[in-house]
């Protein structure tokens, strides 16, 4: 297995950058500009620009830019541009570029979001209340309640996604996705693919979906009350079926009764499952009892994304080894998608 670790922090070259910002008149035109490096994710870079008195933020994909992902870039950029008129908690979008030229790879500049993502440690007082983790849990439900209500045609996303038979092409769609990398076997996702296949529901109300909702994607503001402050990381995001972004949260989300430390995010004094899908029907006036059926997928899914950059990290084609960790939460996705699916009451549809 090759690993490629960086030696130090990304960085990118600000001259080309503040010449390319001139020209869409951003702010701080002639000002020095400065490029921080903040976080580096499994596939994407964020840096800090400071021009001025402007504080903004900088978005673009990994020196090693993977096939596809420019595209992603100027899809994420479309949604959080649609959203900037919403009461959807987001990063403002500011401008796009499409010229590889510039970076090396499309880019996208966004508002600066003054808060924390929940991973790890939580700052003061968070780490100490456990009604403010409570609070935190509803605020990250709330947010998928607003995001799925938004009039996505009016918004400008004509067209972003496919909503006509979403459901009944994931299963395809994903092993597909996974037929172009596969290179072992994952048990349980056959099985847990057949059974998506004759569950599927026969109707649902499109909305925007994010794709990898979850603590990790999301910032909260610093001060008390819990309060979310932006959904970031949205190149997963298409029009589907909302209900989906809500089994992404659940599909991992322990009850009181089970490990509550688990992960990167300490759910000591969270709500349980059931009191999270009540509120999310309650806010945004859709159905939950088929969640088993978007829990399976959302494993099923889970599973094929993460082989996909688990396959790119075993061939040394991603430069990020957090890459490596992802080999055995494939395999544990697979097993818990059959393992619900085995249990489930949920009558078949076909």
């Amino acid at each position: 297995m090759q690993e490629n670790v960086p030696d130090a922090d990304p960085t990118i070259d600000t001259g080309p950058l503040a010449r390319w910002m001139d020209a869409q008149g951003l702010p701080g035109a002639g000002e020095a500009l400065s490029a921080t490096f903040i976080s580096g994710g499994a596939s994407n870079e964020i840096f800090e620009l400071r021009r001025g008195d402007s504080l903004m933020a900088l978005r673009k994909p990994p020196r090693k830019v993977p096939k596809g992902r420019n595209e992603i870039m100027l899809r994420e950029f479309r949604v959080i541009h649609a959203l900037n008129d919403t009461d959807v908690p987001h990063p403002e979008g500011i401008a796009v570029c499409d010229d590889t030229s510039v970076l090396g790879s499309c880019f996208y500049i966004m508002g600066h979001i003054d808060g924390f993502t929940p991973m790890g440690d939580l700052p003061s007082p968070f780490a100490e209340s456990e009604a403010l983790r409570n609070q935190m849990a509803y605020e990250l439900v709330d947010g998928i309640a607003k995001l799925g209500q938004v009039d996505w045609r009016a918004a400008g996303l004509e067209g972003f996604g496919k909503p006509e038979g979403f459901l009944e092409r994931q299963v395809d769609r994903w092993f597909a996705h996974l037929d172009k990398i596969k290179f072992r076997d994952l048990p349980g996702l056959e099985e847990a693919g057949a059974w998506l296949r004759s569950h599927t529901p026969k109707h649902f109300t499109p909305g925007i979906i994010h794709g990898d909702y979850q603590f990790a994607n999301v910032m909260f503001h610093l001060d008390e009350p819990a309060r979310l402050a932006a959904i970031v990381d949205w190149e997963m995001a298409t029009v589907g079926d909302p209900l989906l972004d809500l089994a992404w949260i659940l599909m991992t989300w322990p009850d009181p009764d089970e490990d509550r430390n688990q992960g990167y995010v300490d759910f000591t004094g969270m709500p349980s499952r059931e009191e999270l899908m009540q509120f999310y029907a309650q806010r945004s006036g859709l159905p939950v009892d088929a969640m088993d059926y978007y829990i399976v997928l959302a494993r099923f899914k889970m599973a094929c994304v993460l082989e996909a950059g688990y396959a790119r990290y075993v061939q040394g084609g991603a430069d990020n080894p957090k890459m490596a960790m992802f080999g055995d939460v494939v395999l544990d996705m697979a097993a818990n998608a059959r393992q619900l699916a085995e249990q489930s009451n949920l009558p078949a549809t076909t």
